[in-house]
């Protein structure tokens, strides 16, 4: 079998990724780029001949665009005038003389009416019309012009001043098509330019959305303010069977890339703990604790890290929709400690499953996912029984009270009861200001991603009644705890929790992260095609409401359906990741995990 996985890598075409393009700062620069061509398959001097290494990024305005393979000039212009960002051989001027069509047109990405940061990279998009040979756009005096195409470049020097002029108010797109060389006016449309930035970086997690081998796949960062990608860690490119591998799971700690996590699975397999730019290989086993630490989170101000731990399949339905149920066959939850390397149960039990463990942002409290075996799994506890059962998973969400001084937990408390109306909560995460716990809601599972009916929703925590936390069950936890627990009489459709509906869709919206000012929402979601998930933003007014989602901007608008890829975590933070890709790749290889010390 395993030769014959050896024929078939070799004859499959690499499947296309952003290119790499530059080093800086100890991360490989990476811009996003349509090309059939992988990693290895291309040569750095295909991007700029005779420049240098530092020169060949891609940072709009810089003058250089990896892109195209050519080197463009600095533009200037003066602001009586109308810049215009297009080639020569493209519309150079705003029509004087066209027809107002009662039409909206087509635009993909679907940038119509969306709220975006002043800082973010340009909204590059392309317009679909048969009829058309031309296009212009105008937004202030950004000018841009179009080919057959359709596809919009916005020079992003200009984008950056009208947007830093724009913050707070709207800003009006006009967009023109020539058709049988007559130009058309369409319905302009607004792009409402909000005064709060959103975070610069975005990490997320590139993989193939079916997969059978531990091959391509890995962790990159996109700097938001432009198009600039850079790899954080790739894994093998083909089947090698002696270092097939998975990573997965990061997280970093307050929004600060200076302390990181991620997992390693399969060969060279581990924890991955970074300090600055240092890293280091632990591993979490012992006979008291079910299985390695899983889904993670950094306390916000001590070096400590909450996991669950998972034991954790995959089935394939074979009459059903929805192709994949990830689900767990036990689940607790851990702490550990990275500087002592020493690890203990949370909560431990026989007859739930606790999971994706998140830190309130005082670091006093922390929240998770839980759910109630069947009776009759119990009756006969296997993997099949409880994959049979994969619809009757129903998780609410708890939070446990700590203290910091001691280290220890109190008891635990009931937030989200989605059980008692038959649904199922998954990736609980607190705003910043700690007012409003964002989740994934959907029938059944904690594994959303593939479950079509995953909404984004909210619970505002400062004005929910007291009296929804009384007489709430209690598990002690300062010692590990054996039996479950159980769940309150609290009616989730009385409590103050609602969906996000502006941002949410008819397919799979999950893996959400907030802004270090909790005005932004990064997650993905499976909109576009029902099959990749992409990264989308959305805006947190100050009444706790979304604005209508944007994809992710990419220097090529088509790419995000090019890309054959799906995002997953997506993890907004304030700083570029420090440790080098050489580091963790030297990690990860050539070192041995150091075990963690159990405490009882």
């Amino acid at each position: 079998m395993k030769e014959i996985y050896k024929e078939i890598q070799q004859s499959q075409v690499t499947t296309p990724l952003p290119h790499r393009v530059a080093r800086e700062g100890g991360i490989d620069s990476m811009t996003s780029s349509p090309s059939n061509q992988g990693l290895n398959d291309v040569p750095l001097t295909a991007f700029g001949k005779g420049l240098s290494s530092n020169q060949r990024t891609n940072k709009q305005g810089d003058g250089y665009f990896p892109h195209s393979g050519r080197s463009v000039g600095w533009v200037f212009y003066l602001s009586l005038f109308i810049v215009l960002a297009a080639c020569s051989s493209k519309p150079s001027s705003v029509p004087q003389q066209f027809t107002e069509v009662n039409e909206e047109a087509r635009i993909f990405p679907d940038y119509r009416d969306v709220t975006i940061p002043p800082n973010i990279a340009p909204l590059n998009f392309m317009v679909t019309d048969s009829l058309a040979d031309a296009f212009v756009m105008q937004a202030g005096d950004l000018v841009c012009g179009a080919g057959e195409d359709g596809k919009f470049y916005l020079d992003s020097l200009v984008w950056r001043r009208i947007l830093s002029d724009a913050k707070g108010r709207d800003l009006t797109v006009n967009l023109f098509a020539r058709r049988s060389g007559q130009w058309v006016h369409f319905h302009p449309f607004l792009l409402h330019v909000a005064e709060e930035e959103i975070d610069s970086y975005l990490s997320y997690r590139l993989i193939e959305p079916g997969y059978e081998l531990y091959r391509q796949l890995g962790l990159y960062q996109r700097n938001l303010t432009n198009f600039t990608e850079a790899v954080i860690y790739e894994n093998n490119r083909a089947f090698e069977d002696e270092n097939n591998h998975c990573v997965n799971c990061h997280n970093y700690q307050a929004y600060n890339t200076n302390r990181m996590t991620f997992h390693v699975r399969g060969n060279h397999g581990g924890t991955i703990i970074t300090d600055g730019a240092e890293a280091h290989k632990i591993a979490i086993k012992h006979d008291s604790i079910l299985a390695a630490g899983v889904y993670p989170s950094w306390h916000p101000t001590l070096p400590l890290l909450a996991f669950s731990s998972n034991k954790t399949g995959q089935v394939f339905h074979m009459m059903h929709p929805e192709k994949i149920e990830v689900l767990d066959e036990a689940s607790d939850l851990l702490l550990y400690d990275p500087v002592n390397n020493t690890v203990k149960n949370v909560i431990r039990t026989k007859d739930a499953l606790e999971t994706f463990p998140c830190w309130a942002p005082d670091g006093n409290r922390l929240f998770y996912c839980v759910a109630k075996m069947p009776p009759s799994v119990l009756e006969d506890y296997t993997a099949f029984n409880v994959a049979l059962k994969y619809d009757s998973l129903l998780y609410d969400i708890y939070s446990i009270p700590f203290d910091p001084e001691t280290r220890t937990f109190g008891t635990p408390r009931i937030e989200v009861n989605a059980s008692a109306d038959h649904h199922s909560c998954s990736v609980p995460r607190i705003s910043p200001n700690g007012r409003y716990l964002l989740y994934t809601l959907g029938d059944y599972g904690q594994f959303h991603i593939w479950h079509q009916s995953a909404d984004l929703w909210v619970k505002d925590l400062e004005v929910e009644s007291s009296a929804s936390h009384s007489s709430q069950p209690s598990t002690p936890t300062s010692q590990p705890s054996t039996s479950s627990v159980q769940p309150s009489t609290f009616n989730f459709q009385l409590s103050t929790s609602y969906p996000l509906t502006a941002a949410n869709s008819s397919e799979a919206d999950s893996y959400h992260s907030w802004s270090s000012n909790g005005k932004w929402i990064a997650f993905v979601s499976r909109r576009e095609d029902q099959t990749f998930s992409r990264v989308f933003i959305t805006y947190f007014d100050k009444q706790g409401q979304p604005r209508k989602a944007f994809l992710l901007p990419q220097h090529d608008p088509e790419y995000n359906t090019l890309l054959l890829k799906s995002y997953n975590v997506p993890e907004l933070t304030k700083t570029a990741v420090q440790v080098s890709v050489e580091t963790l790749k030297h990690v990860i290889y050539h070192t041995d995990a150091e075990v963690a010390t159990y405490q009882e």
